[in-house]
């Protein structure tokens, strides 16, 4: 397969990049669109899958979200799902009008927030014919519970409340560190597994451990599981790690049963991040396996 640099616009005027791998063998192919999870980028995993796809015969774009990795977009390190969300149908888009893709047989895969994204776009985007949700977030307001202390959330609430006050009289939004194992440093994520992952080695310059602390808010006030029941006719895979304290197993085991058919649920004895890496086959497998079901023929239309 080839893979090459890719790019397209977005609202704003704003450019965003990534990868695009073509299959050998003659055109038109199916497609899938990608995209990385919270405060990533596609080099935090991603490429794997998308050679594993584009071996079964798929065109596959991942592209970065906008401000962060290669694509453009400020302020930097800036999380909207609702703008992610936009951003992604332009990527839909993009590999519409691609030579190489079937515009009529297109599917996404998302993971983790973006796993959140990929339930929203199914529910919302037609042009979709199947939808991947490895690991996804289901209820901000519900996994901040669980992964905020209580008595912490006073002190979280004010830091908020002082950056929109900064911001109104012209501050940057403030930033805080997307993993740290030291309390007294502002971060998203503590867990070892969540540190490892991040850090994972990555081309000099390609991620930095920052983002916005309004993403913060936002994604406590992000509910994709409420489009979940809307999914349905476009096909729905829902993979989910079984001991998955960052986006909460029984969320999405609880989201599932909302969901209606075509549906199908692959469940892995493993945390958040397994499916990128010790579980790869597993959850990869099962994906790609419900795109050639659902995209390979034609004859699924």
């Amino acid at each position: 397969m080839e893979r090459q640099d890719a790019e397209f616009a977005a609202e704003g005027g704003v450019t965003l990049r990534g990868w695009l791998f073509i299959p050998d063998g003659p055109a038109p192919h199916p497609a899938i669109t990608m995209a990385h999870g919270f405060a990533g980028v596609k080099e935090h995993g991603l490429e794997a899958f998308a050679r594993a796809f584009a071996a079964a015969g798929f065109v596959v774009l991942v592209h970065d979200h906008r401000g962060f990795g290669a694509s453009d977009g400020t302020p930097r390190f800036d999380i909207d799902p609702w703008v992610q969300i936009a951003d992604w149908r332009r990527a839909i888009s993009f590999l519409e009008s691609h030579s190489a893709v079937d515009a009529d047989r297109i599917g996404l895969w998302g993971s983790s927030y973006a796993g959140g994204h990929a339930i929203v776009l199914g529910a919302t985007d037609r042009r979709l014919r199947a939808v991947v949700a490895q690991v996804p977030t289901i209820s901000g307001y519900q996994q901040s519970l669980r992964r905020v202390a209580p008595d912490l959330v006073p002190a979280l609430e004010a830091s908020f409340a002082d950056d929109e006050r900064n911001q109104f009289h012209g501050a940057p939004p403030a930033t805080q560190a997307v993993v740290s194992a030291d309390p007294s440093v502002p971060a998203a994520y503590r867990s070892p597994d969540a540190i490892a992952f991040y850090n994972q080695p990555a081309p000099e310059g390609v991620w930095e451990n920052t983002m916005t602390l309004r993403s913060s808010r936002a994604a406590r006030m992000y509910e994709p599981g409420a489009w979940i029941s809307r999914v349905s006719p476009t096909p729905l895979l829902m993979i989910v790690g079984l001991r998955d304290v960052i986006t909460v197993t029984d969320l999405a085991l609880n989201a599932y049963e909302q969901a209606l058919q075509p549906k199908k649920l692959v469940t892995i004895d493993a945390g958040h991040f397994d499916p990128y890496l010790d579980r790869f086959a597993e959850s990869c497998g099962a994906a790609c396996a419900w795109f050639t079901e659902h995209l390979a023929s034609r004859e699924n239309d």
